[in-house]
């Protein structure tokens, strides 16, 4: 009865827009006569993976309005420094999230000092300059404005991990920084920030300085050796503070032996790990879509996230992993691809595949800023990626099951115990032009509620009961016309958009038989909210 009532919403849908019908590449029908079978397998034994509550997060930066990529200039006025906080689609953007994580940070951050009592330089914002790394002076962060972003994290109920400067008293040699880092400046800030009783979720020391660096680098051993200065700072500052703020670094690209001896060497002072991810290559790229389509080649990201948890327990470190910084392609990213629905496909896939991996938190570059935020940078409108991202923080629950599908290489499936309520929810990302799949969800030794079917001489598999009056929550998202490079996102066949009051649209699901295999149409991504499903891992 629900697949029947779902249709009969999407015909009329369609009657609706005079018989506009979708188109993925190729002109696809509602529903074909074909589709494929395919099975999710859930492992329901054991939890592979535990995420944060507030797992997903995103950044922002402090790029000017003059920072440009390939002739581009795509940042407007999205810099820490210049954002418009009074704007009410903003504050209800992040407030949808109830939290959202912000990291505050980014590569002039290092370039940046505080306008506090002990800085006597003039506090005067960062300015174009060519010959200077990363192609800006250094700028400061006058306390006024400080002041202000707080005002507005606390009414947006946002928590908030700060990138701080650190190459301060560092001199510059060859493509590395040498001397230990100078922290008056820095200490200085951390105690006024105190004072003010302003919340800090995390302290995180630099950024992309690891390894080779991006601009310049830091030896593990100096950087371990840093950190410890800071975790002093942060203790005595805070040690009559109840909530203890984060330890975080080092916010650069893993490389394993740099990341291992840097590990070893800061031992307890470190909380957070964080690595960054730009899998996807240069904005400028022109076969990004092709790479965000081949799954083989969101797979090759895995060997990251494995290498990371790997290190981390045979160091037997205490730390977890974060993805501090990930907008997939670098230097802004690219305008209608990464602001655009198929940066669904992407984003989604390195959300399952890094929470699989036990990564804690995944910031996005950006919430605002460059091609690739979750809001326009002129406007505000939600691009796809923030409905995206607002379905998993409340849908996918903090633990990860093993899960993996058969019947094409063209879905990318995940599923976790659902968030605050029963059941599992599942992941499933169609990156096929033309064909439609239809998902049955299998496990393996359950047997609450669930029916035996013989899969074959050598397994036995679960699967829901054919016989169930239940029903599952399903959140199909599309691009609108059926366009990839689409900044429209579409649910369940209705255009997302806020209001006249800047209101963030509610993400209503069909209601769909439990008995029904889930249909992922092409080029689709479905949450499916499966409540009767009974798996041991879930508790």
């Amino acid at each position: 009865m629900g697949s029947r009532i779902q249709l009969v919403g999407l015909c009329l849908w369609l009657l609706h827009l005079t018989c506009f019908s979708f188109i993925f590449g190729n002109t696809v029908t509602v529903r074909g006569d074909e589709a494929v079978k395919g099975t999710v397998v859930i492992d329901d034994k054991s939890v592979v993976g535990t995420i944060d509550d507030d797992f997903v997060c995103a950044t922002l930066d402090w790029w000017p309005p003059e920072k440009c990529d390939y002739g581009t200039c795509s940042w407007g006025l999205a810099s820490l420094l210049n954002l418009d906080l009074n704007n009410k689609i903003f504050l209800n953007a992040v407030k949808a999230f109830s939290p959202l994580k912000l990291r505050l940070g980014g590569s002039l951050q290092d370039k940046l000092i505080y306008g506090t009592e002990d800085n006597h330089q003039p506090c005067t914002p960062f300015v174009k300059k060519p010959s200077e790394m990363f192609g800006f002076t250094q700028g400061c962060l006058p306390l006024h404005r400080w002041d202000e972003l707080n005002h507005f994290f606390e009414k947006a109920g946002a928590k908030i991990i700060f990138g701080l400067n650190a190459l301060a008293g560092k001199s510059i040699h060859g493509g590395s920084a040498k001397g230990p880092w100078n922290y008056t400046n820095a200490e200085s800030f951390i105690r006024y920030t105190v004072g003010k009783g302003y919340t800090i979720y995390g302290w995180e020391l630099g950024n992309e300085l690891s390894g080779n660096g991006v601009g310049t680098s830091v030896t593990a051993d100096q950087y371990a050796s840093d950190l410890t200065a800071l975790r002093h700072i942060v203790d005595d500052a805070y040690r009559e503070v109840e909530a203890k703020p984060l330890v975080i670094a080092p916010g650069g690209f893993f490389d394993a032996n740099w990341f291992k001896e840097f590990i070893s060497k800061s031992g307890k002072s470190l909380d957070v790990i964080t690595h960054h991810i730009y899998n996807l290559g240069p904005g400028v790229d022109d076969h990004l879509v092709e790479k965000i389509l081949d799954p083989s080649y969101l797979d090759g990201e895995a060997s990251t996230f494995k290498g990371l948890k790997d290190l981390l327990a045979s160091t037997g470190t205490s730390a977890t992993a974060w993805v501090g910084e990930s907008g997939g392609a670098y230097n802004s990213g690219h305008h209608l691809v990464s602001d655009a629905f198929v940066y669904s496909f992407w984003y989604l896939d390195q959300l399952g595949m890094s929470a699989a991996y036990d990564t804690k938190t995944y910031c996005r570059q950006t919430l605002i800023g460059g091609n690739y935020g979750l809001l326009n940078t002129t406007n505000f409108q939600p691009n796809p990626d923030y409905y995206s991202a607002l379905l998993w923080h409340r849908l996918m629950g903090r633990n990860v099951l093993s899960t993996t599908f058969s019947g094409t290489k063209k879905i990318r499936a995940y599923a976790h115990c659902a968030k605050q309520s029963k059941g599992i929810t599942v992941l499933l990302i169609n990156l096929d032009s033309s064909t439609t799949v239809e998902a049955e969800v299998t496990f393996n030794n359950n047997a609450k509620s669930l029916r035996h079917r013989k899969m074959s001489s050598h397994s036995e598999m679960m699967e829901l009961p054919a016989a169930s009056v239940t029903s599952r929550e399903e959140y199909h998202l599309t691009p609108q016309g059926g366009d990839l490079h689409s900044q429209i996102m579409v649910l369940n066949g209705n255009a997302l958009s806020v209001n006249s009051d800047g209101d963030i649209p509610s993400l209503e699901p069909l209601y769909v038989n439990s008995s029904e295999p889930i249909r992922v149409d092409p080029f689709s991504i479905v949450f499916a909210h499966l409540p009767d499903a009974v798996v041991a891992a879930c508790g």
